[in-house]
């Protein structure tokens, strides 16, 4: 019967990328292939910027985040949706209604190139990280499915296949293949996800949910613990997710081209806000169901009792061994969804717009254009496929893996957006210093710095639960520190410069 199984994993992947090409139909412009020419509804961008920052990792490391803690998790939500209605009413405008291909356009024009190209290429290696992770979470519960017919597939392997899937309605479709795809697969693996409900509640004994109140496995709010140590403390959770969400939605292409794509600014604002509210209850989902797998499991350690090789195998281990034959493939290929959720199209579109039209320094004409977007896809397929297929799995679970990630440039690129709107006085040569140097900072922050026991009582840290003499910042707070760097150092620096007006400093700039 597990023939079904695989037979509708291999349907799904051969099938979703010939219906986005379907959908999307011939592209005729570069602006139709990078934008969509704005003819996408706000519903079906709100439902594509869901998929794209949490699909495989919500539906496989959210779960492990609940069965290991509690509901605290939720919080980040929180702030996610505090940040979108920021970017909503500060940002978005300024790239929709200012006909942009790519965010960092608007660096071009308060700053100059130099910038531009900076901000680009920074978040070209961020999301080429960040998706590496997505994309190799997204082979975990494949390599589950392959063992379980005694396949010994490596995970380099899986991942070949994945981005191959993936590159075709990117390269064929353009951006509205993308967005559709990924609404129509965002409401594939939540639907997966409440069929596992279904079938978990008819498992469980009676009396689990009070046990696990009892437990305090569906606490939401974390007020004791220390805010600098523990991500999911509710000051480090609300601030830390509400600045993450406004850099994730308001500086980094692969959201912003999804919100370019819609109608008008206010179709963007309704989607953008409407996918906060849409994530917060995407994330209670599956943090539910990592409740009712920890009841499932009577709280057993996923590697040293259950025999998982990780921890983020656990809810991809239950898929396949508890749910029936065809709910189980219905499942796996919800969560291969998730890899089909394609960066490639804002990779090639960054790349051309910000990076090769500076460097051949010539005008390209509109099927030039289109003919750089489509080779930097298959470029950018290659690297990911490249990337993904060097990590490893962690004792963290990955979502958290990804988010620090990001945690090394999203302060950066939030903060060059800030100083550009809130210091009139800076420069292209403040930004980029200022720009840099929060890099270098956040690369010693995240690799390097720990607060030890003598300084942890009077910082706030937490060392209750630490496994040592020392404990790292906890990740939420990259972002915010990257802003304030950034702020800091540039406005130090544009004190230098008189008082001048916004447009002669951009002048001066570009010279």
């Amino acid at each position: 019967m597990r023939a079904l199984d695989l037979a509708i994993i291999v349907v799904f992947l051969v099938g979703m990328p010939l219906l986005g090409v379907l959908i999307a139909g011939r592209q005729k412009s570069a602006n139709d292939y990078f934008v969509g020419e704005g003819k996408i509804s706000w519903w079906v961008a709100c439902l594509s910027v869901v998929s794209a920052e949490t699909s495989t990792l919500t539906v496989l490391s959210v779960p492990t985040v609940a069965y290991l803690g509690a509901f605290t998790y939720l919080q980040l939500a929180i702030g996610y949706v505090l940040g979108r209605i920021v970017v909503s009413f500060v940002l978005l405008p300024r790239y929709v209604a200012g006909d942009m291909t790519t965010a960092y356009n608007f660096l071009g024009k308060r700053f100059g190139a130099g910038l531009q190209g900076t901000a680009s290429v920074t978040f070209l290696f961020t999301r080429l990280l960040a998706d590496g992770v997505r994309l190799f979470a997204t082979a975990i519960p494949i390599k589950v499915v392959l063992a379980a017919y005694g396949v010994n597939a490596a995970y380099w392997q899986i991942v070949a296949v994945l981005g191959v899937a993936m590159v075709v309605y990117t390269f064929f479709g353009g951006v509205r293949a993308v967005v559709w795809v990924d609404a129509i697969q965002m409401l594939w693996y939540v639907l997966g996800g409440v069929a596992v409900i279904v079938v978990l509640s008819g498992k469980l004994p009676d009396g689990w949910f009070t046990t696990a109140v009892d437990a305090g496995k569906t606490q939401l709010f974390d007020f004791t613990s220390g805010p600098l140590s523990n991500p999911y403390s509710v000051v480090t959770a609300v601030i830390g997710g509400a600045v993450l969400s406004m850099a994730s939605h308001g500086a980094d292409q692969l959201i912003v081209q999804r919100l370019m794509a819609c109608n008008d600014v206010k179709a963007s604002q309704k989607a953008l806000i409407a996918s906060g509210v849409v994530v917060f209850l995407q994330f209670a989902l599956f943090l539910f169901i990592g409740t009712m797998l920890w009841a499932f499991y009577r709280g057993l350690d996923p590697v040293e009792d259950l025999g998982l090789t990780a921890n983020d195998e656990l809810f991809a281990s239950f898929i396949v061994t508890e749910l029936p034959s065809g709910l189980s493939g219905f499942v796996i290929a919800g969560i291969l969804a998730a890899a089909l959720s394609s960066s490639l199209g804002a990779l090639a579109s960054s790349t051309v717009t910000d990076v090769y039209q500076r460097v051949v320094r010539r005008p390209l004409s509109d099927r030039e254009l289109l003919r750089q977007g489509r080779l930097w896809t298959v470029v950018w397929a290659g690297a990911l496929i490249v990337f993904a297929s060097l990590f490893t799995t962690t004792k963290n679970p990955i979502v958290e893996t990804a988010l620090a990630i990001t945690g090394y440039t999203y302060g950066a690129l939030l903060g060059a957006f800030l100083l550009g709107l809130l210091v009139r006085k800076a420069r292209q040569t403040d930004a980029i210093i200022a720009f840099l140097a929060t890099v270098a900072v956040m690369a010693f922050v995240i690799l390097g710095l720990k607060f030890s026991k003598s300084t942890g009582a009077f910082l706030g840290v937490d060392f209750a639960k630490a496994s040592g003499d020392s404990v790292a910042l906890a990740f939420p707070w990259y972002t915010p520190l990257g802003v304030l760097v950034t702020l800091v150092v540039g406005g130090l620096l544009a004190l230098r410069h008189r008082t001048r007006s916004l447009a002669a400093s951009t002048v001066a700039d570009r010279r």
